[in-house]
């Protein structure tokens, strides 16, 4: 994929993700050495860069997690609806 047209896929991944704003996600990141993390969130912020997730922990605590979208675009991290399961990028595979 040439450079354009990558920052064109990306500029549309962070379009979508911003219409999506405080809505609830399902979040699967590919941490490398076989280490997949799955989590439950809450989509709160959109950076030029990155997207920040509200993601809860144990014992009813909460986390922020950042990813770029660079990392969407890649298959690093997959976001799904949390009630379907369904991508939220399907134009994307």
């Amino acid at each position: 994929m040439d450079v354009v047209r990558q920052s064109e896929v990306v500029g549309r991944i962070r379009s979508d993700l911003q219409g999506l704003m405080g809505q609830r996600m399902r979040l699967r990141a590919n941490m490398g050495r076989s280490k997949i993390v799955e989590r439950e969130g809450v989509l709160e912020e959109t950076h030029p860069s990155l997207f920040v997730v509200k993601v809860e922990e144990k014992r009813n605590r909460t986390a922020r997690v950042s990813y770029s979208y660079v990392d969407v675009l890649t298959g690093t991290v997959e976001l799904t609806h949390c009630e379907s399961g369904e991508s939220l990028f399907p134009w994307l595979n």
